[in-house]
C-alpha cells in the first residue's frame, strides 16, 4: 500500500490517462499540501482539464493512483468515494447553477441532499455563505438576473456550503473584467484564510495565478513540465513555460506563399 504524507491533502502517482488510443496524461506525479492554493496552468490541450477531472473522481484513469485524505479513489468503493466528495466543494467555470430555481436554493441544494438540516438551519447557513461571497440580499433572485460575476460568487457559495476541506475552481476569472476577476482573487485569498481549506485552481489567466498560488504546476502535452512557487515557475528555463509566460506562439509563422503552393497544388491533383 502507498504511504502518503499527513501535509498532503492529494497525491497523484504515475498517472496516465487515455482517450481512446490517444495518451492525455503522461505519467504525472503530483504532491498537494494542506492549506495551501495549488494553481494548475497549460496551454489547450495541455491535459490540464483532465487532471482535475481525474482528481474529481469524474474520470477513472488508465493507470496510477490518486491519493485524497489517504483514500486512492481510482481504486475505492462507490459509496467511500461518496464519503470522499462530501469533503470537497467545487466551482465550475459557468457557474453551474440550475435556471429554474432561486440563488438560494441551488446554494441549499447539497444541505438538502447531504444532511437532514431543518428548514431554518438550511436558510441561515445559506445566508452565512452569501455574506461570504458579498451576496447578502440577492437570495431571492434567479440565475437569468445575475452578472457574470455574481454568477461566479454564487458557484462558489454553493461550493463551501458544506465546508469543505478540499475546494476546486475550474477557470474562476474566465468571461470576467480585470476588476471583478481581482475581487474573485481577493475573495478566494480571503477564503483561504477564513476557511483554513486547501484550494485546486485550474485557469489560463496569468495574472490570477501569480496573484493567488502558493505554488504552480504547469502541463504541457500531457506532461508535467514543472511544481514551483511563482518566482520559480517566472524564471524557469523551460522554454515552454517562458512561451506561455511572454504570450509567445508555439509554432512558426506560416510563409503564404508556400502556404497558398500547398493549396494550389493540392486543388490540382484533385482534378487530375
Amino acid at each position: 500500500m502507498t504511504e502518503t504524507s499527513p501535509e498532503n491533502v492529494i497525491e497523484v502517482r504515475d498517472l496516465y490517462t487515455h482517450y481512446g488510443d490517444r495518451a492525455i496524461l503522461k505519467g504525472i506525479n503530483l504532491d498537494i499540501q494542506a492549506g495551501e492554493i495549488m494553481v494548475i496552468m497549460g496551454g489547450s490541450g495541455s491535459g490540464k482539464t483532465t487532471l482535475m477531472r481525474n482528481l474529481l473522481g469524474l474520470n477513472k484513469p488508465t493507470s496510477g493512483s490518486i491519493h485524497i485524505f489517504g483514500q486512492d479513489i481510482t481504486s475505492i468503493s462507490s459509496r467511500d468515494l461518496y464519503k470522499v466528495r462530501r469533503k470537497i466543494g467545487v466551482a465550475f467555470q459557468g457557474g453551474a447553477l440550475l435556471g429554474s430555481m432561486s440563488v438560494a436554493e441551488n446554494i441549499e441544494l447539497p444541505l438538502r441532499h447531504h444532511t437532514r438540516l431543518d428548514e431554518n438551519t438550511i436558510r441561515i447557513m445559506s445566508r452565512m455563505k452569501l455574506e461570504v461571497v458579498n451576496l447578502a440580499g440577492f437570495e431571492d433572485l434567479m440565475p437569468s438576473e445575475l452578472s457574470g460575476g455574481m454568477l461566479k460568487r454564487a458557484a462558489l457559495a454553493r461550493s463551501i456550503i458544506m465546508d469543505p476541506a478540499l475546494l476546486f475552481f475550474d477557470e474562476p476569472s474566465a468571461g470576467l473584467d480585470p476588476v471583478v476577476s481581482a475581487e474573485l482573487d481577493e475573495l478566494i485569498l480571503r477564503l483561504k484564510e477564513a476557511m483554513n481549506v486547501t484550494i485546486v485552481v485550474v485557469t489560463h489567466e496569468l495574472e490570477s495565478a501569480f496573484k493567488i498560488a502558493d505554488r504552480i504546476t504547469v502541463l504541457g502535452e500531457g506532461h508535467l513540465l514543472m511544481t514551483g512557487t511563482v518566482d520559480e515557475v517566472q524564471n524557469s528555463d523551460n522554454q515552454t513555460i517562458q512561451d506561455m509566460i511572454n504570450r509567445r506562439p508555439r509554432d512558426e509563422a506560416v510563409n503564404a506563399e508556400d502556404y497558398l503552393a500547398r493549396l494550389t497544388a493540392d486543388r490540382k491533383q484533385q482534378r487530375a
